[in-house]
Parts: C-alpha cells; sequence; structure tokens
C-alpha cells in the first residue's frame, strides 16, 4: 500500500497541501492526552510544545486535534527523520501539572484503508463487447487504477484507492444496464421484422438480457446500490447498531456482496407504499458514516506465514481473551492471518497487549 487515506483526510481536514505519502513519513499518533485536565487547544499546544523540543523531537509542522478518537493527536514533523527517532522510544510521560500522564506514540499504520484490490469477471460482457476494448475504456476513465492481464476465462485483477475502484464497479453497473436497455430495444425492433428470421436472434438476445440481470441483482435496479471498503464495512456491521436498527427503522432490505477488500450494497424498500427517497437517504448515511470511519479505523494484522502453529494458537487464544476488554475493536480471523480494526489507540494498545501475554506464555 502506498498511499495513505487515513492521513490523506486529516490532511485535508487541515487545510494542509502535502504530498500524501511523504507526508505519512513525517506523521506520528501520540495517544493517551490527559482531556480530563486540558480543552482541545490547549492539549494541541501542549503537544506541540512538547515534540517541538529537540531533545524529544524536533521541528513540528503540524498538530492535528482534536481528531475523531477522543485522546489522539496526530503530528506531523518538519522531518521523517524526527518521526521516526521520536518512534523509537514509544513512551513519554509527561510533567506533573499534566497529570503524569505517559503518552504512546506510534508511527501511521501502512494497514490503513487506502489501497484496495479486487477480482473482476467480465465474462458476462464477452457476448456483447470486446472485453480488451472495454478494459482500455476504462482504464482511460479511471487512469488511476492498475489493471493485471485479463485471464482466458474473462476475469482481470483491479489495484487502486477506494474511490477509483468504486467508480470502476459503477462504470460496469452502468456499462451492464445500458446494454441491457440497448437489446431491449433490439427485442422490440425484431418484432417488426419477419417473425421467422428474427426468432433466432431474439432468442440470443434474451439469452443476453437473461444473463446480464442475473449479474446485477434485482435489488438494483429498484432501489439503491452503494460500494464499500469491505474492512469498514464489517467493522460497521458488527460493531455500530446503528447499521441494523436503520435497516429496520425505515423498512429497508438490503442486499450485501463481499468480493475481496470490496463490498457492494443494494437497498430497496421492504414496503410497496414506502417513500421513494427514502432508500436514497439512507444510502446516504451509511455512506457518510463509512466515510467517518474510514478516518477513525485503523488496521493492525497478524500474519501467520512461515510461522509455528504455535504461534497461531497463542495468538488467537490472547485475541480471544481480550475481546470482552475491548469491545470496540473488531477482531476478523482467516486463516493466513488476523485482522484487528478499531480506533487508532485502541488498536495499538492492543496489539502491545496481545504481544505481552505471548511473551509471557513463552517464558
Amino acid at each position: 500500500m502506498v498511499l495513505n487515506n487515513f492521513l490523506l483526510f486529516l490532511l485535508q481536514a487541515s487545510g494542509l497541501n502535502v504530498k500524501e505519502c511523504e507526508a505519512s513519513e513525517r506523521a506520528v499518533i501520540v495517544a493517551g492526552l490527559p482531556v480530563d485536565l486540558f480543552g482541545d487547544q490547549q492539549l494541541a499546544t501542549l503537544v506541540k510544545s512538547y515534540f517541538q523540543d529537540k531533545t524529544l523531537g524536533g521541528e513540528v509542522e503540524e498538530v492535528i486535534y482534536p481528531t475523531r478518537t477522543k485522546g489522539v493527536a496526530y503530528v506531523i514533523f518538519k522531518e521523517k527523520k524526527v518521526a521516526k527517532n521520536v518512534v523509537r522510544q514509544k513512551k513519554y510521560p509527561l510533567a506533573k501539572k499534566a497529570g503524569h500522564t505517559q503518552l504512546t506514540v506510534s508511527h501511521l499504520s501502512e494497514k490503513v484503508f487506502n489501497s484496495v484490490k479486487a477480482i473482476l469477471d467480465l465474462s458476462v460482457f464477452q457476448s456483447q463487447v470486446v472485453l480488451e476494448s472495454l478494459i482500455m475504456d476504462l482504464k482511460k476513465k479511471i487512469p488511476n487504477l492498475s489493471f493485471s492481464p485479463l485471464g482466458p476465462n474473462g476475469t482481470i485483477s483491479v489495484e487502486g484507492s477506494f474511490l477509483a475502484i468504486k467508480r470502476l464497479n459503477e462504470s460496469l453497473l452502468s456499462k451492464a444496464s445500458s446494454l441491457l436497455e440497448k437489446n431491449k430495444n433490439f427485442i422490440s425492433e425484431g418484432r417488426k421484422c419477419n417473425v421467422q428470421s428474427s426468432k433466432n436472434s431474439l432468442h440470443r438476445s434474451d439469452n443476453l438480457v437473461e444473463t446480464l440481470r442475473t449479474s446485477v441483482p434485482e435489488t438494483s435496479r429498484r432501489g439503491e446500490m452503494l460500494v464499500l471498503d469491505t474492512d469498514v464495512f464489517l467493522y460497521l456491521k458488527a460493531k455500530c447498531k446503528i447499521y441494523e436498527t436503520t435497516l429496520s427503522k425505515f423498512h429497508i432490505l438490503s442486499q450485501e456482496r463481499v468480493n475481496g477488500e470490496v463490498t457492494t450494497i443494494w437497498l430497496r424498500n421492504a414496503q410497496v407504499d414506502s417513500q421513494p427517497d427514502t432508500v436514497r437517504d439512507v444510502r446516504k448515511l451509511f455512506e457518510e458514516w463509512s466515510q467517518s470511519l474510514s478516518v477513525e479505523l485503523r488496521k493492525e494484522t497478524f500474519t501467520f506465514g512461515g510461522k509455528k502453529n504455535s504461534y497461531r494458537t497463542n495468538i488467537e487464544h490472547a485475541c480471544e481473551l481480550l475481546r470482552s476488554k475491548y469491545q470496540r475493536v473488531l477482531i476478523n480471523f482467516y486463516r493466513t492471518h488476523i485482522d484487528i480494526i478499531g480506533s487508532s489507540s485502541d488498536t495499538y494498545q492492543f496489539k502491545n497487549e496481545v504481544m505481552k501475554l505471548i511473551s509471557q506464555k513463552v517464558s
């Protein structure tokens, strides 16, 4: 992952004009601020003056506080070597007047929601368009996406920012819908021709329409569609009760399809007499919540590649022990790894506690 959307949102919010990848190397997360003793502006000033001290850090370019996570600030230094030095110490005690609080410093995680991979099945378009031409057209429309070579069965791997993947999904859905409409018109015109000569062509067109129809859920043609980062969606659904309660309150049916790091959700009214704008409003709500979460959430990963089975067992056991303590942290178990998703401070502390439990078990 090269770009850092997490930092980008913060930089945009603060009005800074800094290159994302450059700024991410100069930024650190500071957790454990004494929020009960000082106001927001005072805390921002405290953090800046504290790390401006040459013995502790160096010249600070910007302090971003308050953030969506209580007691967590983001410090951007003028030089990336200063950020590296600050992270190396990790713990920083404050003076008595600051409540003897101990600050925890960590670097911005590379595993934040910034780069998304998706595998597309374009075979549904194969009988109607030349797939190579379709891909070339998509590359022109969304130039910041990276496409793998087209597979023999019509599959292709795509990588890029979440917003770019979202545009791609919407573009393909629009293409499918236009082909559906085109073939409906073709069928209508065909009925005016000689019935015998048009039977075969109508049959082929009906098959194409049916193929395209099955690729686009019925919900999307009568409701609203939104595309979310899979990790954000899983957190929204598992940890934010408001997702299910909103669907229930407004009588909305949802159909969710997880495709790797991208999840597509189709929404429609469960009641025939419901207001037509209700689905659109719910979609906008979900989009706003997901955008807020993408700013707030951070992901840490425990990987099992090349490790002994005992290591995996210990990691899983430690995660289960800490689950009740960190109720706002989502733990996703996979065959090759475990993802920890939550606020910056929670994921950082959770991972540290897991490693402590493992070291105690080993010793």
